[in-house]
């Protein structure tokens, strides 16, 4: 089954030059010339979306923002916004990539397909994670030791499961609560620390163990294989 990918762009010549050029490539295409027709696509799912910035109404990156809570597929800025801060806007709103116009068609088919195998790879990557005894169900979201559950709120296991997916790097406070609380919530990185004295509390009463170990002076890091 063909990838479906969505094209917004105001410009209609953009959107069926795009169309075309991915059509040849073997993808299944969606065209939206304003951020109220895209909308509408989302419902059905593309596997990866080609967002124009400069809209008239809804810009890409509001538009950006607004589905991101309801599709994880990856999403490509192109646009003729150029600085350094025009791209870390572009990630920030939750972008995957940032392409400058003008571009080659070959080089957004190329990374078109990058995005797409890299997306694949995540979805098929195992489900559970384990070290030293712990396991941690991503996809029913339970924490066990040696078959004892132990249990944990939805921010202590969107914790745990960044820390323990990304085991033995080290993270600080700010950098984990972008992720793990999302680059526009509202609110202060100071409350990680109590999150992680928490979740340090429940494993310690069960494993006997932290499993999260503090980088004085840089952040936190999960104790991998140990």
């Amino acid at each position: 089954m063909a990838y479906k990918i969505l094209i917004v762009d105001d410009e209609k010549m953009m959107t069926e030059l795009l169309t075309d050029h991915l059509q040849d490539c073997g993808y299944e295409t969606m065209a939206a010339n304003s951020a109220e027709e895209a909308m509408a696509f989302v419902a059905r799912q593309p596997d990866l979306i080609i967002l124009d910035i400069n809209m008239p109404g809804m810009d890409g990156l509001e538009l950006c923002r607004s589905i991101r809570s309801h599709i994880v597929c990856p999403i490509l800025f192109v646009t003729a916004r150029i600085t350094e801060q025009d791209k870390i806007n572009g990630l920030q709103y939750g972008g995957d990539d940032y392409i400058t116009k003008p571009f080659s068609l070959n080089e957004l088919a190329a990374r078109v397909a990058a995005h797409l195998r890299r997306d694949e790879r995540g979805r098929n990557r195992s489900s559970v994670l384990a070290s030293g005894g712990l396991i941690v169900n991503l996809s029913e979201r339970i924490v066990s030791w040696h078959g004892r559950e132990i249990p944990f709120s939805k921010r202590e296991f969107d914790l745990i499961e960044f820390l323990m997916t990304n085991g033995g790097q080290v993270f600080d406070k700010e950098r984990i609560y972008e992720r793990v609380w999302g680059y526009d919530a509202e609110g202060d990185s100071g409350v990680i620390k109590e999150h992680i004295r928490k979740i340090r509390a429940k494993l310690r009463d069960v494993t006997g163990r932290d499993y999260i170990e503090t980088v004085w002076g840089v952040g936190y890091k999960f104790e991998v294989n140990q």
